[in-house]
């Protein structure tokens, strides 16, 4: 058979949770009413309770040691013959009897018996104990030893009828007997008594400690409930205020998420623009001034040949000066040519990360003659269009500074590849500067290339000190957030 205990689990968990939802629907005074209440209202009657019973146990033992002491009075006389005998006597018993049946004593003790400290009994109003031994007690143990043990006694039938109680529940005492002038215990008298006394005062003395511990912690609660009830207002108003800031942040965030979008779609498009206008300049440097000095160029070498070989010293000597007019034009065709390289982007699509760092070092190494060392981990690093372009213009940029700031001392490339990002270094042994002047003076350079890095979601980090060298280290995502929403 199945055990019901999971379904009872279960059943029991959603019961809570559906109580947690709905004290959280509630203010704080409101919770605190509603958890708080069974609490005080359970307390309070733990405590009168506590209080009754240990009222009870008062009184129970102070009219049990006044009856103690009433009882050893008027039975003592009659049962000083054990201090020479080891049983009393038929006069003894007979006084007794009489004295349960004609006297006020007799009207408050219901049972009555006289122990030997052998656990005998000597004497007992229920006639068919007598003389019977039984085990000894608690209570008796407690008045053989000199002491009166007195508490409520609720007694099974079998209970009652050994030792004679007729009522269900009664007090029960145990007082010693003393010998008289010598003090010594010699009996112990156990009698009950009707509880009536001890319940009408227990009764009252409940009663006043509830009440009172009921006015207590009906004052407590309602202070406290004035307290919560204050610093719930003043919680529900923060939340609100806190509600409204967290409204306003959300739609500041909003409206900054939006400018921040337009400002990056504003600089893709400026670099974009870059691009198309570096080309047009290449394109317009090529075919126009490029050409105009081509054809100077021809005109002055036709001019300088037809001088030179005419014959006429005048001639001639025309030639020779025009000779450092061709090679200036010469030289300055060609730095047209270098720059409009430059310009012209090449194209880098199909290129592997190292292929495109080593074309960029070989154009470098070819216009300036320094030579470049370059460390790459990019084995598996396959970077989309706009980060390849990027990394091209960084690392030509990056090498004209070191070219025209290092002098070409010990320029190094160290490029590494991650999951997401991609990294490089360019370092040098050059004299180095102060790159809080150099940024704050707004080099263009510098300032074009954190602008290309940061417009990725990359980082750009200039390192440099005088007589230490410079270290550039640029980071930049393999995929852009914007390339893959786009």
């Amino acid at each position: 058979m199945r055990s019901p205990r999971p379904a009872a689990t279960v059943a029991g968990l959603l019961r809570f949770l559906h109580m947690k939802n709905i004290l959280g629907r509630l203010s704080l005074a409101q919770q605190y009413l509603l958890v708080s209440f069974p609490i005080l209202l359970a307390a309070t009657l733990v405590i009168g309770w506590w209080i009754g019973l240990q009222v009870e146990d008062s009184v129970v033992r102070r009219i049990g040691g006044v009856t103690g002491l009433y009882v050893d009075s008027f039975v003592a006389p009659h049962v000083q013959t054990l201090l020479h005998a080891d049983d009393l006597s038929p006069t003894d018993r007979s006084e007794l009897a009489a004295l349960l049946a004609n006297t006020a004593l007799g009207k408050k003790i219901v049972s009555l018996k006289i122990w030997r400290p052998d656990g005998r009994v000597l004497f007992s109003s229920d006639s068919d104990d007598t003389g019977k031994t039984f085990p000894i007690d608690e209570g008796l143990a407690a008045a053989l030893a000199g002491d009166i043990y007195s508490e409520i006694s609720a007694r099974s039938d079998a209970e009652r009828e050994q030792h004679g109680a007729p009522r269900t529940r009664l007090i029960e005492t145990y007082t010693p007997i003393h010998a008289d002038r010598l003090g010594k215990v010699i009996a112990s008298a156990e009698f009950y008594s009707a509880p009536d006394e001890v319940d009408r005062e227990a009764s009252v003395a409940q009663a006043r400690s509830w009440l009172l511990v009921a006015a207590t912690m009906l004052g407590a609660y309602l202070l406290l409930f004035l307290l919560v009830r204050r610093g719930s207002r003043k919680i529900i108003d923060q939340q609100r205020d806190l509600s409204d800031k967290v409204m306003q942040l959300t739609h500041l965030n909003e409206q900054n998420t939006q400018l921040h979008e337009r400002v990056r779609r504003a600089a893709e498009r400026a670099t974009s623009l870059n691009e198309t206008f570096l080309q047009r300049i290449s394109s317009d440097i090529h075919d126009g001034p490029g050409q105009d000095l081509g054809f100077a160029l021809m005109q002055l070498k036709n001019i300088g040949d037809t001088c030179a070989g005419s014959g006429n010293s005048d001639h001639e000597r025309h030639a020779e000066n025009l000779l450092p007019v061709r090679l200036a034009v010469e030289s300055a065709l060609s730095d047209m040519c270098a720059i409009s390289a430059d310009l012209q982007l090449p194209d880098i699509e199909p290129l592997e990360v190292r292929d495109l760092l080593g074309r960029v070092i070989r154009d470098y190494e070819t216009k300036t003659g320094c030579t470049v060392s370059l460390e790459t981990d990019v084995a598996d690093v396959h970077p989309s269009l706009r980060v390849k372009i990027t990394l091209y213009r960084l690392l030509q940029e990056a090498l004209a500074n070191t070219f025209r700031h290092a002098k070409c001392k010990q320029p190094h490339v160290h490029v590494k590849g991650a999951a997401t990002s991609l990294t490089m270094e360019v370092s040098d042994d050059g004299p180095g500067f102060d790159t809080e002047a150099a940024m704050k003076k707004g080099r263009l350079g510098l300032t074009g290339m954190r602008q290309r890095a940061e417009v990725l979601g990359g980082s750009f980090e200039l390192q440099s000190r005088s007589g230490v060298g410079t270290l550039i280290r640029i980071t930049l995502p393999l995929s852009p957030e914007h390339d893959r929403n786009d």
